[in-house]
């Protein structure tokens, strides 16, 4: 618990949130960061997930090379992007390994949520005429919304945690707190700084909670569905 106590003093000490490399610097890096590999990630991965996931072919093979990077260590990945011409890039480097590793649970959770689809509704929309679109941005995305969320959550999670890596590669985010604290033997700063990295992933995972409940398509249209269905009427004895 001393370890917890002097990281709680280091955190109450306003002259390590400002100035430059203080706190809210690299807290900033590090949600900028974390912004811009999701959006990355989700750009790749959804349409490809979404797309396969409506064919209903050449999905299992798609997951399981995504899931290949799972198995390749994300650190050995960015040292090996820094050391190549990527590496004069600045933050190059650090995004493409993050992309990289944020790509699976996306395509995973968003696939299986669109062939999990409850296939009566989708054959029942496919009868009344829908077109491929249609059927896929209307009744497909809508079902699968709670896993494809989910997916966006786990990897938004994975790279707030894993984001720390960019520090190694001269990168910013809150990393740089931590390997300070490591090379001037601080330990309170180290655990401070791990502090910050778990607090931010549970805030991260609690804002993408409170968005797919605002945003679910399925809740905005339950409702409606409810006020326009016909009132029963009662038949008489």
């Amino acid at each position: 618990m001393g370890a917890i106590a002097d990281a709680w003093a280091w955190l109450a000490s306003a002259d390590n949130w400002t100035g430059d490399g203080g706190v809210w610097q690299r807290l900033g890096e590090h949600v900028y960061l974390t912004v811009v590999c999701l959006a990355v990630a989700c750009l790749i991965a959804l349409p490809v997930a979404l797309w396969l996931g409506h064919l209903g072919r050449g999905g299992a093979l798609a997951v399981n090379i995504s899931n290949v990077g799972r198995a390749v260590p994300t650190l050995a990945v960015l040292v090996l992007l820094t050391l190549s011409p990527l590496g004069s890039y600045g933050e190059l480097p650090t995004v493409i390994a993050l992309v990289l590793f944020a790509v699976p649970p996306l395509l995973t959770n968003a696939y299986v949520g669109m062939r999990e689809a409850d296939r009566d509704v989708v054959e029942a929309a496919r009868g009344m005429g829908m077109s491929g679109w249609q059927l896929l941005s209307r009744v497909e995305v809508p079902l699968a919304f709670p896993l494809i969320m989910t997916g966006v959550r786990s990897a938004a999670v994975q790279v707030v945690a894993t984001a720390t890596l960019a520090a190694i590669a001269g990168g910013g985010g809150l990393g740089r707190i931590i390997t300070a604290g490591f090379n001037t033997y601080n330990t309170p700063q180290v655990v401070a700084g791990a502090l910050l990295v778990a607090v931010l992933a549970l805030l991260v995972e609690a804002v993408l909670v409170l968005v797919a409940r605002v945003v679910d398509p399925m809740r905005r249209t339950a409702p409606t569905a409810a006020a326009t269905a016909p009132v029963p009427t009662e038949v008489a004895a």
